[in-house]
């Protein structure tokens, strides 16, 4: 007669999906090294029309964290993800699908207390007061500027 533990043990290891490790790493290797590869040729791109190193590298982001949002929208991105795992979620790209996720999620509670409330769930509020704050800043320095109290 088997034990409980026994009976619990086959359980779990028959409902335990399965998965093969080394097609999982083949995907996150591959899927992680062609988001390089695009940064790269968007970087390249950039120094090729005369950008400095650093403005091609910040624009290259914006874009990289762009195309994640848009294929978070369209429900590619979760695909992605569920072929790759940490390929496309350990670079900035899973940082913004996660806040373009949860944004996206609660649309239709409305803007104020669906996206407006929601984006804080996750990493939003890192992007948020970020975004504040360098505007009250930006905005304090320029009144300021204006005064002559500062010089930039």
């Amino acid at each position: 007669m088997k034990t409980k533990e026994q009976k619990y043990n086959e359980y779990v290891k028959k409902v335990t999906p399965t998965s093969n490790t080394w097609l999982n790493m083949f995907h996150a290797f591959w899927m992680g090294g062609l988001i390089c590869v695009i940064g790269q040729f968007i970087t390249n791109t950039f120094l090729k029309y005369g950008l400095e190193k650093e403005a091609a590298g910040k624009w290259t982001l914006v874009i990289i964290i762009g195309i994640t949002v848009l294929l978070t929208g369209f429900n590619i991105f979760s695909k992605l993800a569920k072929l790759a795992g940490a390929g496309v979620l350990v670079p900035i790209t899973g940082f913004a699908n996660s806040i373009a996720a949860s944004a996206i999620e609660y649309k239709k509670e409305g803007q104020v207390f669906g996206i407006g409330c929601k984006i804080f769930t996750i990493a939003g509020p890192v992007i948020l007061y970020g975004i504040l704050i360098s505007w009250v800043l930006g905005l304090a320095a320029f009144v300021l500027m204006k005064m002559g109290v500062i010089t930039i």
